[in-house]
């Protein structure tokens, strides 16, 4: 299993959304329709801050042996957000029909689906 595509697409996913949350929470707040108190402005940064944190352990660990014993911090990790946000994703499509919720619960389904196969899989190089 190419254990390097999925670490370097999540990577670089995790570090885009890092990136937007950590330097534009006032303009991700506006279009998320939650207002700009500082309240929410500090948690969409916190929340950029561990996508970011995210980000750099996948990039890293992207060329590393990982399936099986090998890495398993980093793909149950991986597994346990991808999984909890899509189905945090689901709940708000319940409630509300949009198209950028479609999109992002399609991609982290894809994730999620990705990681749990490279957990029971049998290591091999990359």
């Amino acid at each position: 299993m190419k254990t390097k595509w999925l670490l370097s697409s999540s990577a670089l996913m995790m570090g885009l959304l890092g990136l937007i949350g950590t330097f534009i929470p006032e303009e991700i707040s506006e279009i998320l329709g939650i207002g700009s108190s500082p309240i929410s402005l500090i948690l969409l940064q916190i929340i950029g801050g561990l996508y970011l944190g995210f980000a750099m352990l996948n990039w890293f660990t992207r060329s590393a042996r990982i399936g099986g014993i090998y890495n398993k911090p980093v793909v149950l990790g991986n597994l346990i957000h991808f999984v909890v946000v899509f189905f945090a994703l689901v709940r708000q499509l319940a409630e509300q029909f949009d198209v950028l919720f479609v999109i992002l619960t399609l991609v982290y389904l894809g994730f999620a689906i990705w990681f749990a196969m490279v957990m029971r899989s049998n290591p091999r190089r990359n």
